[in-house]
């Protein structure tokens, strides 16, 4: 846990503000490149377009974002896996504890668990950039994973059994948000929570298509949102790592690793 708290320091104390095509942004991308290098895992980034707009009030540039994207050794894109994501970047004004440090910091602390156990499906870990919209629309949202997932080959999308998506998953509740794209997809839903009940770790079905899970639901691979607690520092300066609870970070991790390691 101490480690995924300072995950979360680092990057909304120390980098700060990470809008997509930003040199902050860049910054962040490096520290999770480095993380997961260190890891073992084999890393690459993919470019990101994305254009000119409004970011939750404030005017942001055209340009380039990056994903950055780990592997295991040995993976093979083709055969059967699962995608757990989390986005990198905030708007322009939020120094992004909750949104989205807390999700990033929980994704590295599963790499780091996974590179000592492998889950016995593999694991692709994927921190997008540009998630956060750049206007009204479904079109001006998710650039990251949109790109990530236009650029799989047919084989490869067939390939992936489910996409995790950790987005917002440190603000204290009682329970962990787990929510599906479209009120028909229940079973990955259900997959996860009975996860959760194999540990005593309470969750909630909700339905929320504002995550990179999204992305990946349009093209007929399942997906969740794990997190989405509403909190006062929405989207604002107020968005420092006191907003997070260390109990709530835990019951994520453990939920997400559960569900990981039931898969086979």
């Amino acid at each position: 846990m101490d480690r995924i708290v300072s995950d979360i320091g680092q990057l909304a104390r120390d980098i700060g503000p990470r809008e997509a095509t930003s040199a902050s942004y860049r910054r962040a991308a490096s520290f999770v490149e480095q993380r997961l290098e260190r890891l073992g895992y084999r890393v690459r980034r993919t470019s990101v377009p994305v254009p000119a707009g409004n970011s939750w009030g404030v005017p942001v540039r055209a340009g380039r974002s990056v994903n950055v994207i780990a592997e295991p050794a040995g993976f093979d894109p083709r055969l059967p896996h699962v995608v757990v994501g989390a986005h990198l970047d905030t708007v322009p004004q939020a120094p992004g504890a909750e949104d989205n440090a807390s999700g990033v910091a929980v994704l590295l602390e599963l790499a780091r668990l996974s590179s000592r156990q492998p889950p016995v499906l593999p694991v692709k870990f994927v921190t997008f950039g540009a998630e956060e919209p750049r206007g009204a629309g479904d079109a001006l949202h998710h650039f990251g994973s949109r790109r990530e997932v236009a650029s799989l080959k047919a084989t490869e999308r067939r390939a992936v059994r489910a996409m995790v998506s950790l987005d917002r998953v440190g603000v204290a509740a009682r329970y962990v948000p787990v929510c599906t794209a479209t009120s028909g997809a229940r079973d990955l839903q259900q997959d996860v929570r009975r996860a959760g009940s194999s540990i005593d770790v309470p969750t909630r079905a909700c339905s929320n298509q504002t995550s990179d899970h999204w992305s990946y639901v349009k093209a007929g691979i399942d997906g969740v949102r794990v997190g989405g607690i509403a909190y006062a520092g929405y989207h604002s300066s107020g968005d420092v790592p006191s907003v997070v609870s260390r109990r709530q970070l835990d019951r994520v991790g453990r939920l997400v690793l559960a569900w990981l390691r039931s898969l086979d």
